[in-house]
């Protein structure tokens, strides 16, 4: 007996220490992405920079922890209830509660870094967070339709902000991706009833693209 309590006890203290172990990596990788975004803003204040890579690195925690927890219910819903609408209300409850956290933990989050940051600072957190998506997609629109007026250049804009709020919440690249990609479809179709041509303005702006990198070589 005593033989056996021995074997569970040093099996309890291996799967502790792997948690543990875990845990540290975890928060190892959070702290590093974090301190790539702070990297950018230009702190010279060492207490206030490690401040602020905290706060990232507990953002990107909290995200995670109500995306998994989510995550599972959502699986376990799947699993063990049959009725189509029953599953499907409970799951769209399920969603609704983690999206009504992100909220909180979003607004708590921008309250923190206001605290220490400008909000010049605060959009370059933002846009480290979904890759400088915002930034890309607009320059590329501009390339791609020289033509565009300032009204439609400003509507772009608006979008693809409005698309980094979500996609900031978002727990993988993928996700990130995809609210830019809802919002990309939206300026398309706002394009299309303005008369714009996409087809012909891609085709076109490949051309070009394709020129500057021969007259590159």
């Amino acid at each position: 007996m005593r033989h056996i309590l021995s074997i569970l006890a040093i099996l309890f203290i291996s799967v502790s220490l792997f948690a543990q172990n875990n845990d540290e990596e975890y928060n190892k990788v959070l702290q590093q992405r974090a301190d790539k975004i702070v990297k950018t803003l230009g702190v010279r204040n060492q207490a206030v920079y490690d401040e602020v890579v905290d706060i990232i690195a507990d953002q990107y925690k909290g995200l995670g922890t109500i995306h998994d927890s989510a995550n599972e219910q959502i699986k376990a819903t799947k699993k063990n209830i049959q009725n189509k609408e029953q599953k499907e209300t409970a799951v769209k409850n399920i969603e609704n509660d983690r999206d009504a956290q992100l909220y909180k933990l979003h607004c708590a989050y921008i309250g923190a870094l206001s605290v220490y940051l400008t909000n010049d600072q605060i959009e370059k957190v933002k846009d480290g967070m979904t890759y400088g998506v915002v930034k890309v997609t607009y320059d590329s629109y501009l390339d791609m339709i020289p033509t565009l007026k300032q009204g439609e250049k400003d509507q772009l804009y608006a979008w693809l902000v409005e698309a980094r709020e979500y996609a900031m919440s978002e727990s993988s690249s993928k996700k990130k991706h995809e609210w830019f990609g809802k919002y990309k479809g939206r300026f398309n179709n706002y394009l299309s009833k303005n008369g714009y041509n996409l087809q012909k303005e891609r085709e076109e702006w490949t051309k070009r693209i394709q020129e500057r990198e021969s007259a590159d070589k």
